[in-house]
């Protein structure tokens, strides 16, 4: 049974899943009626974050140039670049394995944002159903989902959810918060 979280809710995966090792997390979304002319690009990102609140290295921002954390063990990857959007179900994919996520990193950022969004004149109020769910990889069974209720009219960024390790075990916390700036502003606040 999928638990369904709020903005601002927060649950512990050991007690959402107790067996789960490692996780898929599909991200999805829906473009309203364009009418800008430009294709619409959402891209998912993931910021690898210390306990400063920082990125690790430049090397733990994973995105459609970066696929893979810097670990030997790629414990996080992104599974490509979905370009349109299109069709039902999840948009951008990404894996984490919990078993090989680095002692040193605290807090696993997942965020979205429209690629050249400004210059496109596009934002969020153009975005609907989105969501963030996560399902665990062993049993392909859902565990959690964030569906975003708000309305974001000049955003190009959002930060859907973040998984955070408190005292060695892992939560995911719904975020769903909207910025303007792109993908840029989110990573001059990581860097």
């Amino acid at each position: 049974m999928t638990i369904n979280l709020n903005k601002g809710q927060g649950i512990s995966l050991k007690k959402a899943a107790p067996s789960l090792t490692a996780a898929f997390i599909g991200l999805g979304w829906d473009i309203k009626q364009q009418g800008t002319g430009a294709d619409f690009d959402l891209d998912a990102s993931i910021f690898m974050l210390g306990n400063n609140g920082k990125l690790i290295s430049d090397q733990h921002f994973i995105f459609y140039n970066n696929l893979t954390s810097p670990d030997p063990e790629q414990a996080v990857k992104l599974m490509g670049d979905n370009r349109t959007g299109a069709g039902e179900g999840d948009d951008e994919v990404m894996i984490i394995d919990f078993r090989k996520v680095p002692e040193n990193v605290a807090t696993i950022v997942i965020a979205i944002s429209i690629y050249d969004g400004e210059a496109r004149r596009q934002s969020f109020g153009q975005v609907q159903n989105a969501y963030v769910r996560l399902v665990n990889v062993e049993t392909k069974a859902e565990v959690l989902r964030y569906s975003l209720q708000e309305h974001f009219s000049n955003e190009t960024a959002l930060i859907m959810a973040e998984v955070v390790k408190e005292g060695g075990e892992w939560r995911l916390n719904a975020v769903g918060d909207g910025y303007q700036g792109g993908l840029q502003t989110l990573l001059d606040r990581y860097q």
